[in-house]
């Protein structure tokens, strides 16, 4: 009897207890899921560090970035700023808030 408790409580710890199966898949999920955003992140990190150095070094991405964020432009190059226009209410609308016959 107390043979068969002994082997009842290994089985149990060897399944729910703390290094037990459930406890190992669990931990093979997170590893798995860490691993993965681990790789995430080294792609972010490559990118950003090649966007890093298209700063620093390439002219083309420097200029391109002066344009588009300080608005600079070259010597002869004319500038133009377009900007939207709120539209007005329609005539007709407009008319009958005024005249209350229409």
């Amino acid at each position: 009897m107390a043979l068969i408790f002994i082997t009842s409580v290994a089985v149990v710890d060897a399944v729910v207890g703390e290094k037990g199966l459930f406890a190992s898949m669990r931990a093979r999920r997170e590893y798995t899921a860490l691993a993965a955003r681990l790789d995430d992140l080294r792609a972010e990190n490559a990118r950003l560090r090649d966007a890093a150095r298209s700063l620093r070094e390439d002219p083309e991405t420097i200029e391109e970035l002066a344009r588009r964020e300080l608005g600079l432009i070259r010597p002869g190059e004319t500038l133009f700023i377009i900007k939207d226009i709120v539209p007005t209410q329609p005539r007709s609308e407009t008319r009958r808030e005024t005249d209350p016959e229409r």
